[in-house]
């Protein structure tokens, strides 16, 4: 079934577009010594926005340090924020007809990850 939903989400639910939004952010990021880490998280973000049915986020049980609090702080203030303000709009947009409610629902996990992706593991 998740497979299923992957390819309607590629195809229907702009999967690939915001795969490749995600790529880019990540590859200008990681073009700075600072930026390596937010990149790597970019590109987890993209992953997850490729195929994000069947795949879970949770949050580490060894993630409660304080280098994992400030990066979280600092992606939130630099844009945290507003791609998890894009997700949420997205997830309104699909949750209007019944059908796209599993879509709705994928941009929700997405909004949450990407509001606070240090301390996070993708299953």
């Amino acid at each position: 079934m998740s497979a299923i939903g992957n390819v309607l989400w590629i195809i229907l639910g702009g999967g690939i577009f915001l795969f490749l939004e995600y790529l880019i952010g990540g590859v200008l990021l990681c073009l700075t010594i600072v930026g390596i880490p937010f990149g790597l998280q970019v590109f987890r973000l993209a992953l997850v926005a490729l195929v994000p049915f069947g795949k879970d986020v949770v949050v580490r049980e060894s993630a409660s340090g304080c280098l994992s609090v400030t990066m979280n702080v600092l992606w939130l203030v630099f844009g945290g924020f507003w791609i998890a303000i894009t997700h949420l709009i997205f997830a309104v947009i699909c949750a209007i007809t019944i059908i796209g409610l599993p879509f709705a629902k994928q941009h929700m996990k997405l909004a949450a990850f990407s509001l606070t992706p240090f301390g996070r593991d993708v299953r």
